[in-house]
């Protein structure tokens, strides 16, 4: 939604994870809100120090608002929420539809279907955010390069 804390996140362990795979030139990650409420800021202190207990430096990413040349720019547009998606599937033309998923979708996570959004809770959300983009990425990188 606002682009700082579970967008952020997940840019951050897919360019770590492509990095350690070699794969780094064959991905463009890039990560942006729905709505305008941070643009210009970086991202969440909290998501920052979860991140940064792992080992993936999310400081210098700054918040952006999706903007209509993602759509046709980028092959996937990855949402950690139905609404986020509800709202991309409103600002965009429907020839780009098939485009937008859920994170989650590329995990066999039952639990969870959505990424829970952090923001107004504890530190032990942001942790679970990191479990779960973590599993979706490894999910997601393997469905791109082994097209499972």
């Amino acid at each position: 939604m606002g682009n700082i804390c579970r967008s952020p996140s997940a840019e951050g362990i897919l360019l770590k994870k492509v990095q350690e795979k070699g794969l780094e030139n064959n991905f463009l990650i890039d990560s942006c809100g729905t709505h305008g409420y941070h643009e210009g800021q970086g991202p969440d202190q909290r998501s920052i120090e979860a991140a940064l207990e792992r080992g993936i430096d999310i400081r210098n990413q700054i918040s952006r608002l999706v903007v209509n040349s993602d759509f046709e720019n980028f092959d996937y547009i990855i949402s950690m929420d139905h609404r986020n998606v509800d709202t991309l599937k409103q600002i965009s033309d429907s020839k780009y539809h098939h485009k937008l998923t859920l994170f989650l979708d590329y995990t066999d996570n039952s639990e969870y279907i959505e990424v829970p959004d952090p923001y107004y809770g504890g530190d032990d959300g942001f942790k679970l955010v990191l479990d779960l983009l973590d599993k979706a990425a490894d999910g997601l990188i393997r469905h791109l390069t082994e097209g499972s």
